[in-house]
């Protein structure tokens, strides 16, 4: 009885605190059009920064990816998804599109990541289970299988989230080992891996849930 009146508790805290940090680390990408040295590009070389191509899949990428992390945790509200159906489509159009660009432009700077190979399998792994699962969402919902479009979409926002994770790992590594590279390496792997296992248990509960209602 107390796990049943406490639970309902716990996930409304973990949801008000998604939207938070989702809404605030989806303007994170503003402080890179504002400062030319900022996060990551302080680590990049003259010959990526003077790169055409490579500054529009970043700034491609930052820019789509903030949006997508901003509006996406909106999806998952359950009374706005009844109450207004026209506003979740319209969103999901929206979501579907920033996380298919951003996902993509992710996978060609994935290649100039600091770290060498690992970080690079690390990133290119996050770049392909994110644009997969969207797409696969997007392909769900046109065939009008709500069911798994809603599991992919669960998977799709968690690698999205990945943004957010990369954002509270890396300072914490980076003071734990005092050494950026082998910090940056970690976190390509760890940023993500966890959500991903996380979303596996919420699309279990999700599948449990149509069992025993059917």
């Amino acid at each position: 009885m107390l796990y049943e009146r406490v639970q309902p508790k716990f996930k409304a805290v973990v949801r008000i605190l998604i939207a938070l940090l989702a809404s605030v680390i989806g303007f994170y990408p503003v402080l890179y059009f504002v400062s030319e040295r900022f996060g990551i590009l302080a680590n990049k070389g003259p010959a990526v920064l003077g790169s055409m191509i490579w500054n529009s899949a970043f700034y491609l990428h930052i820019s789509t990816g903030g949006l997508a992390l901003m509006i996406g945790w909106v999806q998952f509200n359950h009374r706005l998804r009844i109450a207004k159906p026209g506003l979740h489509r319209n969103i999901g159009k929206i979501y579907t599109v920033m996380a298919l660009v951003s996902s993509l432009s992710a996978g060609y700077i994935a290649f100039y990541a600091a770290g060498g190979v690992m970080a690079t399998a690390g990133f290119l792994c996050l770049a392909f289970a994110w644009f997969t699962t969207t797409f696969s969402g997007y392909k769900s919902i046109v065939k009008r299988d709500i069911d798994r479009h809603r599991k992919m979409m669960v998977y799709s926002y968690a690698a999205c989230l990945a943004a957010v994770s990369l954002r509270v790992l890396l300072p914490l590594l980076v003071y734990i080992l005092n050494d950026f590279v082998t910090a940056y390496i970690i976190v390509a792997w760890a940023c993500w891996i966890p959500n991903m296992i996380v979303a596996y248990l919420i699309v279990r509960n999700l599948g449990e849930q149509v069992q025993t209602s059917s």
